[in-house]
């Protein structure tokens, strides 16, 4: 049971209710970290606008390739469960594949780049080495992608951070870091 009550969308904040809203017309669902955020409209603001702005940075098989890797870093079940269910049914990635994102790496050489280095920040708290930074340059991704890469493990931080504290309900499938990926 989560440690942090998870209201419904009904007893959310009125200012949380709106974002709630549109996070069921785009998923068809409003999972229970969304929920959860709502008690802060402007946590739930701030997480929504950041996921919102890197959908138009890197794709989405590599978006949710991190949210795997980093997931497992932070051992958060919660993201691991939810990553596994996107990864499979939206970003159309395989179970082999995601079996090696959460060793921090994957069977596309470009996309093993950037998720290898995406894991050295999450595991480094970004104090990388300069050899981590050319590798991924030298697999094609720009300055800017390297940014990017290092918003999206920003983001799946905060929502790690958010779950590990509040122990939220899982409402996907379940999935645990402690079991061998």
């Amino acid at each position: 049971m989560s440690r942090i009550a998870i209201p419904t969308r009904e007893a959310a904040p009125v200012a949380s209710q709106p974002i709630l809203d549109a996070v069921n017309k785009q998923l068809g669902v409003v999972p229970g970290l969304f929920r959860l955020v709502s008690i802060s409209p402007a946590a739930l603001a701030g997480m929504t606008s950041l996921s919102g702005a890197l959908t138009r940075a890197l794709d989405v098989k590599t978006r949710e390739r991190i949210a795997l890797a980093v997931a497992q870093v932070n051992g958060c079940d919660y993201c691991l469960s939810a990553h596994t269910y996107l990864g499979l049914n939206l970003a159309k990635i395989s179970a082999e594949e995601i079996a090696l994102n959460r060793k921090g790496a994957s069977g596309d050489a470009k996309a093993d780049a950037a998720v290898r280095f995406a894991a050295r920040v999450a595991e480094t708290r970004g104090k990388v080495k300069d050899a981590d930074i050319a590798a991924v340059k030298l697999a094609g991704f720009t300055e800017a992608q390297v940014i990017e890469i290092v918003a999206v493990v920003a983001e799946n931080f905060l929502t790690n951070l958010i779950n590990n504290v509040a122990e939220t309900d899982i409402d996907f499938p379940v999935v645990r870091a402690a079991e061998a990926a």
